[in-house]
C-alpha cells in the first residue's frame, strides 16, 4: 500500500511542474509594455516597443495550499512516516492543491497606427505551461492505510483531479482610445498545443464490506477517464534505443508548438475607464477560448460496477483442476464487470479563463511639475488634453485588484491592495499585499526602470517567503527587457 501512496504523491507533485496565474504586480503597471498582455485595454502612451526575444516577458509561479517541502523534509527530529501521515494523509483536504505556471516570450512588439494614432497594435508569440493537481484525499488514506480496518467507508474517486498543458500562443491585439475617458482593447489568440493531459470528471467510490463466500467483499463503482494528447510520441521516443532521442524529441516538440499539433482559438478583452481626473476603473477577461485535441491522442476510461470477494477457492471442486489460475479468474471477472478501455477519440477543452478588475486612485503632481494633463497629453482622437488619468501624470497611485481563474474545482480568487510611486519618467515602484488560498502574508514588490529607450522590469511576490523557500507556500517571479519609445520622445 505504501508503494501505491508513493505513486500518488509522485502524480500530485508531477502535476505542479512549475500557483495560479495571478500577475497582480504586472496588472495595470502601465509603464511596462507587457501590462497589455493582462489587460489589452490598458492605457498606454507608447509609440512603439520591441521585446528582446526570450528576455522580454518571462514569469514563473509556483504554489501549494497544503504542505510545503519543509513540512515533510525539515530536520526537526520527527519520523518521516509520522509527518507524512499527520501532515499529508490526514492533514490536507481535497481542495488543497499544487499548481504552477511558467511563460516565456519568444517574440513581442507593438506600434501606434500612423493614420489612426488612437490605435495601438501589439503582437507576439509566447510559450506557456500550466498544471494543477488537487489532493487525492480518500485515495491517499486508502493507499496509506489499506482497507482492512475501513469496513463500510466509501473512498470517493472524485478526489482525483488533475490537468496540465504546454503550448505556444500566437496573438495580435488592438488597443483603442475613445472619448469620454474610455480605452478598450481586444486580443485574438491562436493556440498551438504541444501536449496536454487531464483527469477532472471522475466519479464513483470504493468500499469494503463483510463478504458472503469470503471474509471481505470489495465493491468498485467507477466512472473515470484520463485524456491526453501529445504524450504518446514523447513516450515512444524516450523508450527507443536509437541513440538520438534528444534531437528527435526536440524536433517533435518544436513541430507541435508551431502548428504541427493541436489547435485552438481564444480572445482577450479589456478596458480602462477614467471616472474623473483621479479615479480609474479597469477590467479584463483573458483566454476566453478552447482547444481541440485531435493529434497523438491517447485516452483511458474505467466505467462500470463490480463486487468481488477476492480469490475464491471452493473445495472439493477446485481439486478437479489443480492447474487453474484463480488469480487470473479474478482479474477476468473484474475486467468483465468494469472494462478498462483505451481510445484515441478527439476531445475539446476550455482554456483556464482569467478575470481581473481594479479600482485606482491617483494623486500628486506629475513629473512635469504641473497637473496630470500637462504632463502627458495623450488623447490621440482629439489632438490633446483628453486623458488626465494617465498614470504617468501622477506620482502616486493606490487601489485594489480582484483576480479570479476558472479551475477544475471552481473559481479560484485573490484580492490585492497596491501602492505605486513614480520617480519622474525613469523609475517606478509598485508594492502589493495579496490574500488568496495560498498565503495571507503575500507582500510583493516590482520595479520598472526606463534608461533612455531601454526598459527593464523585475517583479517578485511573497518576499517574506524568500527567507525560507522550502517552507513557502507560494513564489512568483517575473522580469523583462524591452526597447521602446514614448509618444512624446
Amino acid at each position: 500500500m505504501r508503494k501505491a501512496f508513493s505513486f500518488l504523491m509522485l502524480l500530485w507533485f508531477g502535476a505542479g511542474v512549475a500557483h495560479s496565474q495571478n500577475k497582480q504586480l504586472l496588472y495595470d503597471f502601465t509603464e511596462i509594455p507587457q501590462s497589455l498582455m493582462v489587460n489589452p485595454g490598458a492605457l498606454t502612451g507608447l509609440d512603439w516597443y520591441a521585446g528582446i526575444p526570450l528576455l522580454s516577458g518571462n514569469s514563473i509561479h509556483a504554489g501549494t495550499s497544503g504542505i510545503t517541502v519543509n513540512d515533510l523534509f525539515a530536520d526537526d527530529g520527527l519520523d518521516i512516516n509520522d509527518k507524512v501521515r499527520d501532515r499529508a494523509v490526514y492533514g490536507m483536504a481535497p481542495r488543497d492543491e499544487l499548481s504552477g505556471t511558467y511563460q516565456v516570450e519568444l517574440l513581442s512588439g507593438g506600434f501606434r497606427g500612423r493614420n489612426h494614432p488612437e490605435n495601438f497594435y501589439s503582437f507576439g508569440i509566447y510559450h506557456e505551461g500550466d498544471a494543477i493537481g488537487y489532493w487525492f484525499g480518500d485515495l491517499a488514506v486508502l493507499a496509506w492505510e489499506g482497507n482492512a480496518d475501513q469496513l463500510g467507508r466509501r473512498f470517493r474517486l472524485e478526489h482525483l483531479k488533475t490537468r496540465g498543458e504546454v503550448l505556444n500562443v500566437f496573438h495580435f491585439g488592438i488597443n483603442r482610445q475613445l472619448r469620454n475617458g474610455w480605452t478598450v482593447g481586444a486580443r485574438g489568440k491562436l493556440y498551438s498545443g504541444i501536449f496536454q493531459f487531464q483527469s477532472t470528471n471522475n466519479q464513483g467510490y470504493f468500499v469494503t464490506n463483510e463478504g458472503v463466500n469470503n471474509l471481505l467483499a470489495n465493491t468498485l463503482v467507477a466512472n473515470m477517464a484520463l485524456q491526453s494528447s501529445g504524450l504518446e510520441t514523447v513516450r515512444s521516443i524516450l523508450s527507443d534505443d536509437a541513440g538520438n532521442e534528444g534531437s528527435r524529441l526536440g524536433s517533435h516538440l518544436l513541430s507541435r508548438g508551431f502548428f504541427g499539433g493541436d489547435l485552438g482559438l481564444g480572445v482577450d478583452l479589456g478596458f480602462t475607464y477614467a471616472i474623473n481626473d483621479q479615479w480609474v476603473l479597469t477590467g479584463s477577461l483573458l483566454d476566453l477560448g478552447f482547444m481541440v485535441y485531435s493529434t497523438d491522442v491517447r485516452n483511458f476510461t474505467l466505467d462500470g460496477r463490480a463486487t468481488v470477494e477476492g480469490v475464491e477457492v471452493i473445495l472439493p471442486e477446485a481439486l478437479a483442476d489443480p492447474n487453474r489460475d484463480f488469480w487470473q479468474d479474478l482479474v477476468d471477472e473484474i475486467e468483465a464487470l468494469i472494462p478498462f478501455e483505451e481510445n484515441s477519440d478527439t476531445y475539446i477543452d476550455l482554456r483556464p479563463t482569467k478575470m481581473n478588475a481594479s479600482l485606482r486612485y491617483n494623486w500628486g503632481e506629475g513629473s512635469g511639475g504641473g497637473s496630470a494633463s500637462s504632463s502627458c497629453d495623450c488623447d490621440y482622437r482629439s489632438g490633446g488634453g483628453g486623458q488626465p488619468a494617465n498614470p504617468r501624470g501622477y506620482r502616486n497611485s493606490v487601489g485594489a485588484q480582484l483576480y479570479a481563474i476558472n479551475r477544475p474545482r471552481g473559481p479560484q480568487t485573490a484580492l490585492t491592495a497596491f501602492y505605486q510611486h513614480r520617480f519622474g519618467n525613469v523609475l517606478a515602484m509598485k508594492a502589493t499585499y495579496t490574500v488568496d488560498k495560498f498565503t495571507k502574508t503575500n507582500i510583493g514588490l516590482g520595479m520598472n526602470l526606463q534608461a533612455g529607450p531601454v526598459n527593464f522590469y523585475i517583479l517578485a511576490d511573497n518576499l517574506l517567503g524568500y527567507r525560507n523557500i522550502p517552507d513557502s507556500h507560494y513564489q512568483s517571479f517575473q522580469f523583462g527587457l524591452n526597447i521602446l519609445s514614448w509618444e512624446d520622445n
